[in-house]
């Protein structure tokens, strides 16, 4: 199968918290970034706070005679984009800003895409790949509006070193797969600025087998159910990507995902910000102010995409964000099953028939809600007796002497017990 079909989630996973709403420099959100998959340089000082170095995932396949993998890791780079103002002896000066012919230019850090691809992996012994990301620095020209030099946009990358080994073991017919990626970057690092600066951000892995089909982790068959529960995680996990049914990618991701996770088609593009619902954070883009969504297109270009696209929806696109209800499938229908009826369900306590009406004092136990302490000894009204679909029993409660037990009761906020926790009373008198 193409990667195609998997890149727009491994996208989304490659720059979630990229940049967060409102998407201006200037956001206290937006001073401390790069949230996920950061893999942090090993020799770091403490004052760095950098993050571990190492990540690490295992998945199981069923293969064929000739079976291999090849294995994609994927992650940002970080590129410090520096401003600098042109002086009147031809020198150039580092600033946090720079207007040229009314648009600004601010200091600010980018990030370059990059992908390492280990081709034809066998699955018959270990492996041990090398991995270096040279630096560099690239330099862009400003002109103002009659062509004459204004300053220049400086963009500078650090190298990264790290390492990608593999291990492969045989468990119960299938093959646990171990990969792990090291940030190995030689030299010490001190302060938070120089750790992201030899991190790979955003880290994780695209994984395709040949001859050979993954096994889903979350779901297994019963064949691999033990063999699926020996696998382990570290800050990486996998989950089957592509369409469904199909098993020859696995997603590593450093977000935890369900089995072959997909954008919906509603979404019009990303967003970056920590999942957030794309309406509205859509309608919140669209009340920002002129002079906020100029500073947000300033400082980051995938930034003023953002604001472009928000600006120019129209009402059917927004209409489209609102929501559809998917694969709408009830547990229980009242009209078709009158077995199960809140009104007049009962539980057995002690002997005891309660049902909707009935008198119970209250003894917490089994949960760790600080709420639930109040409760204790506090006699309640029995409102609804619900089972669940695992067959729980769960009995609904408004408190006799709550002064809004009325209220609570018109507009069905109840507290919920376990049948062990309630006492039955035949009579009660406040």
């Amino acid at each position: 199968m193409s990667l195609d079909a998997v890149r727009t989630i491994a996208d989304a996973v490659l720059y979630e918290g990229y940049l967060l709403y409102p998407y201006r420099r200037s956001s206290s959100k937006n001073r401390s970034r790069w949230q996920f998959g950061v893999l942090g340089p090993p020799r770091a000082t403490a004052a760095s706070y950098a993050e571990a170095p190492d990540m690490a995932m295992q998945c199981l396949l069923s293969p064929g005679d000739a079976a291999g993998v090849r294995i994609h890791l994927r992650f940002l780079q970080l590129q410090a984009r520096e401003v600098q103002r042109l002086e009147p002896d031809g020198s150039h000066t580092p600033v946090g800003e720079l207007t040229v012919a009314g648009t600004e230019l601010l200091s600010w850090d980018e990030a370059v895409e990059r992908e390492i691809t280990v081709a034809a992996a066998p699955l018959d012994q270990a492996a041990d790949f090398a991995i270096e990301i040279p630096g560099g620095c690239d330099t862009e020209q400003v002109t103002a509006p009659d062509g004459s030099p204004a300053g220049r946009i400086v963009r500078r990358r650090w190298p990264l070193t790290a390492r990608l080994r593999t291990r492969v073991d045989a468990d119960d017919g299938y093959v646990r797969l171990s990969v792990e990626v090291r940030n190995e970057h030689p030299e010490t690092v001190a302060g938070k600025d120089a750790a992201i600066r030899s991190s790979l951000i955003g880290a994780h892995l695209l994984i395709e087998a040949y001859d050979g089909a993954f096994v889903s982790l979350l779901e297994p068959p019963p064949a691999a159910a033990a063999a699926a529960g020996r696998c382990r995680q570290r800050r990486c996990w996998p989950v089957l990507a592509g369409p469904g049914g199909s098993h020859d990618v696995v997603l590593g991701a450093p977000i935890i995902l369900y089995d072959h996770p997909q954008v919906a088609e509603q979404s019009p593009g990303a967003l970056f910000d920590s999942t957030e619902i794309d309406e509205i954070l859509t309608l919140r883009v669209m009340t920002m102010t002129d002079a906020e969504k100029a500073e947000a297109r300033s400082t980051d270009p995938r930034a003023a995409a953002i604001i472009d696209r928000c600006d120019a929806m129209s009402p059917a696109d927004l209409q489209r964000l609102h929501g559809i209800l998917r694969d709408p499938e009830p547990w229980w229908d009242p009209a078709a099953d009158a077995r199960a009826d809140p009104d007049t369900d009962a539980v057995m306590i002690d002997g005891v028939p309660v049902a909707k009406g009935s008198l119970v004092r209250v003894h917490p136990s089994r949960r760790a809600d600080a709420q639930d302490l109040f409760f204790a000894g506090q006699v309640a009204r029995v409102t609804a007796v619900l089972g669940d679909v695992d067959g729980g029993v769960h009995v609904a409660l408004v408190l006799v002497d709550d002064p809004a037990a009325d209220l609570h009761d018109w507009y069905g906020r109840y507290f919920y017990f376990a049948p062990e926790e309630l006492e039955p009373l035949k009579e009660y008198r406040s």
